[in-house]
């Protein structure tokens, strides 16, 4: 048992330490992205930039979240810190679509006006940036962790978008088609918005605690209500702390009272229902035939 969590720390370390890697390089070549992108006078550059400061926002909650993710929840935060991550999520979105938009009113007007940009500068941030975010992916997406390997999936869209501006970098050095740079800017902030409008689609219905869309609760509620001993159910609710981790309240009422064995039989049974939905986190409030329902006495 001892060499199994061993085992299982180390994981979590080097998994860890990875992410932090990938953050800060990730985070100071993004800085160096907006620099060079307004040296080389590149919308397209900046556009990556942008793009990848949505990155560096997702390093950064993906760290701080695999750093905390086995944190007990204390006196204020009782269910634990995972909901944090919807919150950083939708700062980090928030800033992507303001980005956005901006990028987007500087590169549309040049694609129909260009204005030449420093291809020989672009060539180099292209290959820098290929070579780290290349590095950063390569060491994520060896990592057993869906944590980690989901960022180094998304770090590999990041080398496919270097790679393109590397391409018109060095067409711009041999033809000038300015407006090249522009258009490849707005491609790449088009992309950038549908991923947005994917995240906040996937955002406020975990906001607003609706039913994760995986789990079909009229099905779970069908399957308990075949456990023997249980004559009805209400006040069913499931929802999700971050997408992920998913908590399940119900009320059953018994059709008769129940000894001590039959109470501990019908828990198991429920128990073994909702282990086949991978919950996070389930409560089961078990009622008597003649016991009142104490959230339909307030009215609820």
């Amino acid at each position: 048992m001892a060499c199994i969590f061993m085992a299982h720390t180390h994981h979590h370390h080097s998994s860890t330490k990875n992410i932090r890697i990938a953050f800060f390089l990730n985070l100071g070549f993004t800085i160096i992205e907006f620099i060079g992108g307004a040296l080389t006078n590149s919308t397209a550059i900046l556009a990556d930039a942008v793009h990848d400061l949505g990155d560096s926002f997702a390093l950064g909650q993906a760290w701080y979240f695999e750093h905390v993710s086995h944190k007990r929840g204390d006196r204020r935060y009782t269910y634990g810190f995972k909901r944090f991550a919807l919150l950083g999520a939708l700062i980090s979105t928030l800033i992507l679509l303001t980005s956005s938009f901006y990028i987007l009113s500087e590169a549309i007007p040049r694609i129909f006006n260009p204005e030449p940009s420093h291809a020989e500068g672009m060539v180099i941030l292209a290959i820098v940036g290929i070579l780290v975010n290349g590095y950063a992916m390569l060491n994520l997406i060896k990592e057993k962790g869906v944590n980690a390997r989901s960022v180094g999936l998304h770090l590999l869209e990041d080398v496919l978008g270097w790679v393109a501006v590397l391409i018109v970098a060095i067409i711009l050095m041999f033809k000038d088609i300015q407006f090249l740079d522009p258009a490849l800017a707005v491609l790449i902030t088009i992309y950038i918005l549908y991923n947005v409008i994917k995240n906040i689609k996937a955002i406020i219905p975990v906001f607003l605690q609706a039913a994760p869309e995986e789990i079909d609760i009229q099905d779970l509620q069908k399957q308990i209500l075949t456990v023997d001993k249980i004559q009805s159910l209400h006040h069913a609710h499931i929802w999700s702390l971050d997408d992920t981790h998913h908590v399940f309240s119900i009320h059953l009422v018994s059709n008769s009272k129940l000894t001590a064995e039959e109470y501990m039989l019908l828990k198991q049974n429920v128990k073994n229902i909702l282990q086949g939905y991978g919950l996070y986190h389930s409560t089961v409030e078990i009622e008597l035939p003649d016991e009142g329902c104490r959230i339909e006495e307030l009215g609820q």
